[in-house]
C-alpha cells in the first residue's frame, strides 16, 4: 500500500517509494525540488517528474553559481527546450531563485538548515486530508512562503511550499496505512 497519488505511473511509484518524504539536507538537491515544485504550479507532478532529467541538463545539474550566472540569452535557449516546461516566468525564476538561494546561504550557512529551522528541524506529522480533499497548505507552509518571498524567491506560494515540505521530509504527508510512512 502506498499513497494514492503515487499509483498513477511507474515514475511516481519509484519517486514515492525511494525519495518522497525523506529528509533532504543537500542544498543542491533541495534547490532542484524547489525548482521542480515551482515548475509544477498548475500542472501535474507526473508531467514535471517526467521532465526531471531535462531540467538537470538545462540548469547545470543545479549548480547554484552557474545558474545564477546564466544570461538572458542562455535562458532563451533553455526556453526553446521542449523537454522542460517552457513558461517564461518559471524559467526566469530558476535564475532568480538561485541568486536568492546563494544570498540566503551566504547569510545563513545552508539552504537546508534555514528551511528545516522553519519546522524546528523535525518532520511535522499532520493529517494528509482535510474534510473535503487533500491538504495543500499549513501554517508552516504559509510562513515558509512568506519568508522565501521576502528573501527574493518566486514561485514559492504556500501550496508549492507545502508540496516541497512533504517531498523533503519536513512534513509527513503519507496517507494513513502507507507502508512508506516517514519514520518507518
Amino acid at each position: 500500500m502506498r499513497c494514492a497519488w503515487a499509483e498513477q505511473s511507474d515514475a511516481e511509484r519509484v519517486y514515492h517509494d525511494t525519495e518522497w518524504g525523506l529528509p533532504v539536507r543537500d542544498d543542491r538537491h533541495l534547490f532542484e525540488l524547489i525548482t521542480l515544485r515551482g515548475a509544477a504550479a498548475g500542472l501535474s507532478w507526473r508531467t514535471v517528474l517526467g521532465k526531471r532529467e531535462h531540467y538537470r541538463r538545462a540548469f547545470h545539474d543545479y549548480d547554484l553559481v552557474r545558474i545564477a550566472a546564466m544570461t538572458d540569452d542562455e535562458l532563451a535557449v533553455v526556453r526553446r527546450d521542449r523537454g522542460i516546461i517552457r513558461h517564461r516566468l518559471k524559467i526566469a525564476s530558476v535564475r532568480g531563485n538561485a541568486r536568492a538561494a546563494l544570498r540566503l546561504i551566504e547569510s545563513e550557512g545552508s539552504l537546508s538548515r534555514f528551511l528545516f529551522a522553519l519546522v524546528d528541524g523535525e518532520a511535522i506529522s499532520t493529517p494528509p486530508r482535510y474534510m473535503f480533499g487533500l491538504r495543500s497548505r499549513s501554517d508552516a507552509s504559509d510562513v515558509m512562503s512568506a519568508t522565501l518571498k521576502k528573501r527574493g524567491f518566486r514561485f514559492a506560494g504556500t501550496a508549492i511550499c507545502y508540496a516541497l515540505m512533504q517531498a523533503t521530509g519536513m512534513v509527513d504527508g503519507h496517507e494513513p496505512g502507507c507502508k512508506h510512512r516517514a519514520g518507518r
